[in-house]
């Protein structure tokens, strides 16, 4: 008869991340806790702390969990399209969790899935193209905190109901004292949840900062 499974084979750090993420994108990032997500695995809370020793340590592992789905860009690759896929798969992780995004805040995200399928890459692809390691770095800031921008002031997940917040708060206002704002609201509300207000400033930016020809070596 097989034995059943101890509450540190259920607290594996896959199933802890897979387990909190769900809560978070279930009810919001206020209901993630260490009770809930212990009941939610079915172990003790002592038993989920030997594994992340307090949220901080949880909410890195549960990031870095979800890092590992960036892609492995091929050698060879150009470093504009590179650099577009990279930036563009963070992007679609980043808004598909909000509520992820939200527990982060400014703490910085430094797993070792970010940092080897995206920021080391980056970087390394940038001076071997011909950006000076200072220049790789500004590229690189630049364009993340651009994704992590767009990604943390929109829900994205439920483009309706944001442009009717926006609608609604627009609509409040008077009309005299703002009137480009309150004059031009059904043009604006498209541009709101618009994933190409991104994806558009991503690729300015990546052209400001391309290599110039010959630069490489």
């Amino acid at each position: 008869m097989p034995r059943q499974s101890s509450a540190l084979d259920r607290a594996t750090p896959e199933r802890i991340a897979v387990a909190a993420l769900a809560i978070v994108d279930e009810q919001g990032p206020a209901a993630l806790s260490f009770r809930t997500l212990a009941a939610r695995l079915e172990i003790s809370v002592a038993s989920l702390q030997r594994r992340c020793t307090d949220l901080a340590g949880l909410i890195d592992l549960v990031t870095d969990h979800l890092a590992e789905r960036l892609p492995v860009i091929a050698p060879g690759t150009a470093w504009a399209d590179a650099t577009e896929a990279r930036f563009t798969a963070l992007y679609r992780l980043l808004t598909a969790h909000p509520g992820l995004v939200a527990l982060r805040g400014s703490r910085p995200w430094l797993g070792r899935n970010l940092l080897a399928r995206l920021v080391e890459p980056q970087l390394a692809d940038s001076v071997a193209a011909g950006l000076t390691p200072a220049e790789a770095m500004t590229a690189y800031r630049r364009m993340y905190l651009l994704t992590l921008g767009s990604a943390s002031f929109v829900d994205h997940r439920d483009p309706a109901a944001t442009r009717a917040v926006t609608r609604t708060a627009l609509a409040a206002l008077d009309p005299d004292a703002y009137p480009v704002l309150a004059g031009h609201v059904a043009d604006y509300l498209p541009v709101v949840t618009d994933h190409e207000v991104y994806y558009g400033a991503l690729r300015q930016l990546i052209a400001a900062a391309a290599p110039r020809p010959g630069s490489a070596g």
